[in-house]
């Protein structure tokens, strides 16, 4: 399968989980992948794996929440690939915690790199779109962003926020013929998850109408979805995949 043959995929928090499984369905429908994650050494296995199915892969360390190092990762990236055709907003934190106690810090640290970061990220990517005239921008969004969650204030508005950013930035390039959807997931099994004692993964599932918990691929096979070219015509959506939590 190479409905992306000669595409370039840039993914951020590409070393594990979620982003890991993102950029290696997209190195398997044929294209390159730019990995990007906060230090380089979390990429190696992303990039040895990507380089296995017989694609290029770039390794670049960036902290999405500061502008200068996203300004000269995105530099370096364009003159290395040459260019980029799909952005995957998908590096993201929790902070969780009761807004009561919820410190400055936390709340900052989970918009900067949640919100602040897909920001970031499209704004040093817009001129080359706009220039190429063609791009495929997927940001991950969450559930949480559409439905709220006690105790995460933080996350809950960072995700909305993503999701408001997607319909803006989605009306203003339309007419460039690039389009920017979001993917909201549910419930993933991830790390995190994998921590949870056997009760409360019961206990998330019965929230949950397919009663089970969703994959790392579940997601990527979402994004691979709005990064093809038969989905030219869908901008400005969010699609949640999340065993129906939302309807």
């Amino acid at each position: 399968m190479n409905e992306l043959a000669n595409q370039i995929a840039l993914v951020t928090g590409a070393g594990r989980g979620i982003g890991q499984a993102i950029a290696l369905k997209l190195a398997a429908s044929g294209a390159d992948i730019v990995a990007v994650d906060l230090k380089p050494e979390f990429l190696e296995e992303t990039v040895a794996e990507v380089r296995k199915l017989g694609r290029q892969a770039w390794a670049v360390a960036a902290n999405v929440a500061e502008a200068s190092s996203v300004d000269v990762a995105v530099e370096q990236i364009l003159k290395d690939a040459g260019r980029v055709d799909i952005l995957v907003n998908n590096a993201g934190i929790t902070r969780d915690g009761l807004l009561m106690r919820m410190s400055e810090a936390d709340w900052d640290a989970v918009l900067d790199i949640n919100l602040k970061g897909t920001f970031l990220f499209t704004k040093a990517l817009t001129r080359a779109f706009l220039k190429q005239r063609f791009g495929r921008i997927i940001n991950i969004a969450s559930v949480i962003g559409l439905m709220g969650n006690a105790g995460q204030a933080n996350y809950a508005a960072s995700k909305s926020g993503v999701i408001g950013l997607t319909k803006a930035c989605a009306k203003e390039f339309a007419s460039r013929g690039i389009t920017v959807n979001a993917i909201a997931p549910g419930f993933i099994q991830t790390a995190m998850t994998d921590k949870l004692t056997q009760e409360q993964r019961d206990a998330i599932a019965k929230q949950i109408p397919l009663a089970t918990l969703g994959t790392a691929n579940d997601v990527a096979h979402a994004v691979w979805f709005f990064a093809l070219p038969a989905s030219h015509y869908i901008t400005g959506q969010v699609l949640p995949v999340d065993g129906g939590m939302v309807m």
